[in-house]
């Protein structure tokens, strides 16, 4: 049968497809499954799985400027405390330290021929960037020298503030070996004395005089401070109540803070918040059942060492 010639079949004639047709119906059909392969290409890659991904740790900077110029460009800033790292503070006295975490830090400039006011400032990076780290640079007649020790044991020495006084003054944190040092200063009569809470230290400063050269071995001993509390107790009350109200003052007489944060029911208290070398004096009161509270009671001294 020729291309175009009809064909009978069921008792009537119907056309042959043509080649066109044909061809017409191929382009369709693949048309048709394309967006289908298309479809399921993306349906793949949304649902494709991988290793998740974490937030890397928040970081923050450290930044200030040392004033005039002169004395700033090309100095050396020294950061201690909870990490550490020097950097050159630029042509205008700017410097900046950064990928820092939260923590307690002491930043320390140094610059030949400058001495610094002050001689170091501390700074504490708590979830945000901390700016405004400034120094104000004087030329020196001559050169500087600095006085330098250590804390033991690094347990108590670790963290502990230290403070310069004298012909210049400033502060900064011994690092985690207990050490510190203050540098740039010019010849001249110091003291230094340190501080942490919970600790006290042998002895409790140092004077130290500068002479044309570095001091070193300026040394300390710090010991945890006992821990102490006072013990008190009263006799009931002759009346019906609910319990009792213990109070505390530093000035005999006077000045009275409840200590107690719900009513006593015993006839018992004891008083854990005391600090070393103080005098304290405590007197109680009772409280019924409409909440009615009594006249103070008599007062009780107690001397912590």
């Amino acid at each position: 049968m020729s291309i175009g010639a009809k064909r009978e079949r069921q008792g009537r004639f119907v056309s042959s497809p043509s080649i066109n047709s044909v061809a017409r119906e191929s382009l369709l059909l693949a048309a048709t499954l394309l967006p289908i392969i298309f479809l399921w290409g993306c349906a793949g890659t949304v649902s494709g799985t991988g290793a998740p991904k974490t937030s890397p740790t928040q970081t923050y900077s450290i930044s200030g400027a040392i004033t005039p110029a002169a004395g700033g460009s090309g100095a050396t800033v020294t950061l201690s405390g909870t990490a550490s790292g020097t950097t050159t503070a630029d042509a205008s006295g700017n410097f900046t330290f950064t990928g820092l975490a939260n923590g307690t830090y002491t930043v320390t400039p140094s610059h030949s021929g400058y001495s610094f006011n002050p001689s170091s400032r501390s700074a504490t990076i708590n979830g945000a960037n901390v700016a405004g780290i400034n120094f104000t640079a004087t030329t020196q007649a001559g050169p500087t020298y600095s006085i330098s020790g250590t804390i033991t044991p690094a347990a108590g020495g670790s963290g502990a503030t230290v403070t310069l006084s004298g012909a210049a003054t400033g502060t900064m944190t011994a690092d985690s070996t207990g050490s510190y040092s203050f540098a740039g200063l010019a010849n001249g009569t110091y003291a230094i004395t340190p501080g942490r809470t919970g600790y006290t230290f042998s002895p409790s400063a140092q004077g130290v005089t500068v002479s044309g050269a570095n001091v070193t071995g300026i040394n300390f001993t710090a010991t945890v401070q006992q821990a102490h509390s006072v013990a008190l107790s009263w006799n009931a009350s002759t009346s019906s109540v609910t319990g009792y109200n213990v109070y505390r003052s530093t000035v005999s007489g006077t000045e009275y803070a409840k200590i107690n944060s719900s009513l006593v029911a015993a006839l018992a208290y004891s008083d854990s918040t005391v600090q070393n070398g103080t005098t304290y004096y405590y007197v109680t009161t009772s409280e019924d059942a409409s909440g009615i509270e009594s006249v103070y009671s008599n007062q009780a001294s107690a001397v912590i060492p």
